[in-house]
């Protein structure tokens, strides 16, 4: 499947972190917004998945099919570029302005592509609010997921902020993993195979990931879950996306480009 070296796949990384982070705003905003969107339907189908079977890992099997399309499309996840983009600006390539402009652009994309589909996808599910959502497994599913993933933190307190980090570092290391491998091959197939393996990897062991989580809160929010906005951001949505950018940046980007990287000067 023509293997691609690790200093080429670091190479490979430099180029597109530097193109990214040059895009106009409204190319982030679009594909950012489909990023989200296509993670909201990897989400599903993954809680589908696993509600239908009663093992989790089914759902773990098949959540990277959002992962792929975003790759291959090459859209804008907020949490690819957490690895990308800062490699780029220590290799002289781009500037830390253009860095914070693309991670805001498209974490907003990101936001309203996966809080969108979770509007449409609750009122299908639901047909309109007609249907308890308690009646359907995979929506009870969600709301669980939804509470666990805020209130659960919650009742924990500080540790419970702590544990939301590190599970954010975990996750990240294996999506920008995933980001990383995606340049390990030049044939589709190799590109899907190589990705597929971390992203199933963290999805399987329930890290929390921001991007999937502005899927999952809001989707639990409008299904009956008993979440605040504030419930959200505190406990989760902060916390999450400051483990994702450390985890991402430091354990993929920077050890990558230290150990295969050649400075740009």
């Amino acid at each position: 499947m023509t293997y691609v070296i690790p200093e080429e796949i670091v190479g490979s990384m430099l180029q597109a972190g530097a193109k990214k982070a040059s895009l106009p705003v409204k190319h982030l905003l679009i594909r950012g917004f489909l990023a989200g969107a296509f993670l909201g339907y990897a989400t599903t189908l993954a809680i589908l998945a696993a509600t239908q079977t009663g093992w989790g890992i089914a759902g773990a099997l098949v959540f990277p099919v959002g992962f792929v399309l975003i790759v291959l499309l090459g859209l804008e996840l907020a949490t690819g570029n957490f690895a990308l983009i800062p490699i780029a600006v220590i290799d002289n390539r781009v500037s830390l302005g253009h860095l914070v402009k693309n991670w805001i652009w498209v974490l907003i994309g990101n936001l309203i592509g996966s809080v969108l589909y979770a509007y449409l996808y609750c009122v299908v599910a639901t047909k309109m609010g007609s249907i308890d959502p308690a009646s359907i497994p995979a929506l009870q599913r969600t709301i669980d997921m939804a509470e666990t993933k805020t209130l659960g933190y919650a009742q924990l307190g500080l540790d419970g902020t702590i544990s939301a980090f590190a599970s954010a570092i975990l996750c990240n290391w294996m999506v920008t993993l995933g980001a990383a491998m995606g340049f390990a091959s030049t044939a589709t197939a190799g590109k899907i195979a190589a990705m597929w393996l971390p992203i199933m990897t963290f999805f399987a062991l329930g890290y929390e990931h921001a991007i999937v989580n502005m899927f999952v809160i809001p989707a639990g929010m409008l299904l009956g879950a008993n979440i605040t906005l504030v419930d959200w951001w505190l406990w989760n949505g902060l916390p999450v996306l400051a483990g994702n950018l450390l985890g991402g940046m430091f354990f993929t980007g920077f050890m990558l480009y230290w150990s295969y990287g050649k400075r740009n000067e």
